[in-house]
Order: structure tokens, then C-alpha cells, then sequence
């Protein structure tokens, strides 16, 4: 009867499972905002509390902390687009110029005299190398010209998650009340464990990158301004630093992400600058347009987060092996891209904590 029974459960979970691998694509936007804005409330919640205790309206507390956030990411986003839509627009009419030929042609000469003589053969000849730069160069404008033009159709979602933040924010307390109401009372202890230790491993995780992500923020922007002071001339060096912090939220790809703006900012700005393209690091390697300057200034902010900031503000809080997240990371990227990245290592805490409270369950089930 037993052995009919656990059949019975594995091909109902099988069933189950089958079913939601179906559905979930379907249901994939509402899940996102769903996610996104427990990700939020879980942030603002303890700041949320605590102005609670001298604002005694919840629903005003709510109100103020998201409108001052909001219109902080409003003024950034704003700013940001401007000033990169000018940088753009700016490298486009330069690349239409007779000089950004002669240029493109000094770089091409540069870097093959660089390269040992049996890679010359594979990198393209002039002529056919400015075409496809041309080519490769414009299509790239004009999708990042797209995109700015058609970010408002983000509008909708961003609303949605707002409400459903505010709603969760506002309603908190009264959603776990509601949760724990239909835990069984032998299971009572346990859910209610289960239930904090969630709590708890999401808030510290998230507070832990997000204070990560500022550091390296702060590295990177230090970093981009100490390379101007030697001639790098890279613009937009405090939105690239935040990029890069945010970026951080993301594991194992970090400050890389806004190391690829500072280089084709760096290029864009020096092109025809014979200084930046005769520009060696440490007097020693070949840099042209200071692109391993850029690389090494990168790859230090990696190394600085990687082995002293991440350990320290985000610590154990997943408590899982190394190999462990670059599994789920993998799985989190195959199945949902960026987003899957982001939340595939604390949702697979998440899992860890359900797991060893079932465990314990399973081990200690004829004490309850």
C-alpha cells in the first residue's frame, strides 16, 4: 500500500511539474513582476518599518520611501539616455567624415604590426575592414537608438511592479497572517521557522549585492577617473561605474559588463588622436585608445570584489558551494536569459531552506 501510494504521489508531482513547464511560459510576465516586486518589498521593508515607528500611517511610510527611489531612477535614466543619445549621435557624424577612414586605416596598420606575422593573413585588409566597421558600427547606433525609442513600452511593466510593490509593502503583515492561518498546527513551528528563514536569507542576500554593487560603483568610477587623469578621455564615467555596479548583481559577470562602454566611449572619443593611438600601459605593452588600460582598471574592481568586498558585506548568506552557483547560474541563464542569472542563486536558497525544513520534517515526522 505504501509503494502504491509514493507511485501515486511521484506521478502527481511528475504530472504537476509537466503542467507548470507548459504553463510558465505563458505566465512568464506576470511571474517577473511578481518576483520583482517581492524582491522590492523585501529591500524596503525593514526602511519601511522603521519610518512606520514616527510616521504611524503605513500606506504614507510606503508612499514617500518608493516616490524618493522612483524619482531618483527617473532623474538617472533620464540623464543617462540624454547624455548617451548626445555621445551617439556625435560618433555617427563622425563616422560619416573622410577622417574616420584615415583613422580606422592607422588602427588597422597599428594593431598589425602588433600581431605576429602568421595572424596577418587572417585580419582583414583595409578596405574591407572600414566596411565592415561602417557596417557593424551603424547597425549598433542605430538598435541602441531603437531601443532608447522604444524603452516606453517598459512603462507598463515598471507600473505594474510599482502597484504590486506598494500593494506588498502596504499589506505585508497581513499576507503572512494569512499564510501561516493555513499551515496545519503539527506543522505550525516549522512553517513558521521556514517562513523566517526565507525572510531572512533573501533579505541578507539582496542587502549583501546591493551594497557589493555599490562598492564596485565606487571602484569602478575612481578607477575611470583616475585613467582620464592620464588621458583616457572616457565620458560618462558615473553612469558607466553605476552600470557596473549594477551589473554586480549578477554573479561572476561584475564589472565586465561596463568595462565594453568605457572601451567603445574611449575609442569613439579618441579616434584620430595619435597620442591614444600610439598609447602604451606601463610604457611597456601597446594600448591602443588605452583598451587594456581600460581591461586591467576592470579586471582590478573584479579581483578587489571578488576576494574582499563580496566576502565581507554578502558572506554565507546562500550557504552554497561554488560549484553549486555556477550550476545555477547556468540553468538560470539557459532557461531565462539576464533575469534567470539574477535570481537563480537566491532562489536557489530558497530552495536549500525548503528542502532541509522538509528533512527535518521527513526525520522527525513521528514527533509532530
Amino acid at each position: 500500500m505504501d509503494k502504491i501510494q509514493k507511485i501515486y504521489k511521484l506521478a502527481v508531482f511528475l504530472i504537476v511539474s509537466l503542467i507548470l513547464w507548459k504553463v510558465i511560459p505563458f505566465l512568464s510576465s506576470i511571474i517577473t513582476i511578481l518576483i520583482f516586486a517581492f524582491l522590492f518589498t523585501t529591500v524596503f521593508l525593514q526602511s519601511i518599518d522603521y519610518l512606520e515607528r514616527f510616521i504611524k500611517s503605513r500606506i504614507i511610510c510606503v508612499l514617500s520611501i518608493l516616490l524618493a527611489v522612483f524619482i531618483g531612477v527617473i532623474w538617472f535614466v533620464g540623464s543617462f539616455l540624454s547624455n548617451l543619445g548626445l555621445q551617439i549621435q556625435l560618433f555617427t557624424d563622425q563616422i560619416k567624415q573622410k577622417d574616420f577612414i584615415s583613422n580606422l586605416e592607422n588602427l588597422s596598420i597599428k594593431v598589425k604590426g602588433l600581431l605576429p606575422e602568421f595572424l596577418n593573413n587572417i585580419f582583414p585588409e583595409n578596405d574591407e575592414l572600414i566596411l565592415i566597421t561602417q557596417n557593424s558600427l551603424g547597425n549598433l547606433l542605430q538598435k541602441i537608438l531603437s531601443f532608447l525609442g522604444s524603452a516606453g513600452n517598459l512603462f507598463f511593466t515598471t507600473f505594474m511592479i510599482i502597484v504590486f510593490t506598494i500593494i506588498l509593502l502596504t499589506e505585508y503583515y497581513s499576507f503572512k497572517r494569512t499564510l501561516v492561518q493555513y499551515i496545519p498546527n503539527k506543522y505550525l513551528e516549522v512553517g513558521l521557522r521556514t517562513i523566517y528563514n526565507i525572510e531572512q536569507h533573501i533579505s541578507k542576500y539582496l542587502q549583501g549585492q546591493i551594497l557589493a554593487a555599490a562598492s564596485v560603483s565606487i571602484l569602478s568610477i575612481l578607477g575611470l577617473m583616475i585613467l582620464n587623469s592620464y588621458g583616457t578621455n572616457i565620458t560618462l564615467i558615473v553612469f558607466i561605474g553605476i552600470i557596473a555596479g549594477i551589473a554586480n548583481l549578477i554573479p561572476l559577470v561584475g564589472p565586465f559588463v561596463g568595462m565594453i562602454p568605457a572601451i567603445l566611449i574611449a575609442f569613439m572619443n579618441n579616434l584620430g588622436n595619435e597620442i591614444a593611438l600610439n598609447h602604451y600601459l606601463f610604457n611597456v605593452i601597446p594600448s591602443p585608445y588605452y583598451i587594456f588600460d581600460i581591461i586591467l582598471m576592470f579586471t582590478i574592481v573584479q579581483q578587489i570584489d571578488n576576494n574582499f568586498v563580496t566576502p565581507v558585506v554578502v558572506g554565507e548568506s546562500v550557504g552554497l558551494h561554488p560549484m553549486a552557483v555556477m550550476l545555477v547560474l547556468l540553468i538560470g541563464g539557459t532557461l531565462l536569459g539576464p533575469l534567470g542569472m539574477l535570481f537563480a542563486v537566491p532562489a536557489a536558497g530558497v530552495i536549500k531552506v525548503i528542502l532541509v525544513e522538509l528533512i527535518f520534517i521527513s526525520k522527525n515526522s513521528h514527533l509532530l
